[in-house]
């Protein structure tokens, strides 16, 4: 697991960095720490043409595929732009994650 897969978690919203959804927002659904990608919602949606089963009928799904862990950036809390985090352990000994462009902690 790399680095920066530690610092993006589910339920993070995030900004995308590069690719054909740059500059896209979304919230980080599923985190793939194997092979350090995310799958955030609404970005980087596939087709999928589906058989008929007994559970669903088929046909043409969209659903998101994953993207590298390193074309994304947490969005900062106060202004939503791309920022990097950092790590501070609070006086009540509490480790929290935080923006580096605000100093805000991501929750």
């Amino acid at each position: 697991m790399g680095k920066s897969a530690k610092k993006i978690k589910k339920g993070d919203k995030v900004v995308v960095l590069t690719g054909k959804d740059r500059g896209a927002k979304g919230e980080v659904l599923k985190v793939l720490t194997e092979e350090n990608r995310v799958i955030v919602q609404g970005v980087n949606m596939v087709t999928r043409h589906r058989k008929p089963s007994q559970l669903s009928g088929g046909g043409i799904e969209k659903k998101e595929a994953s993207i590298h862990v390193s074309n994304v950036a947490v969005a900062d809390p106060k202004s939503g732009e791309a920022t990097r985090v950092g790590f501070k352990v609070l006086k009540d000994g509490k480790k929290v994650r935080y923006a580096k462009k605000s100093g805000e902690t991501v929750e």
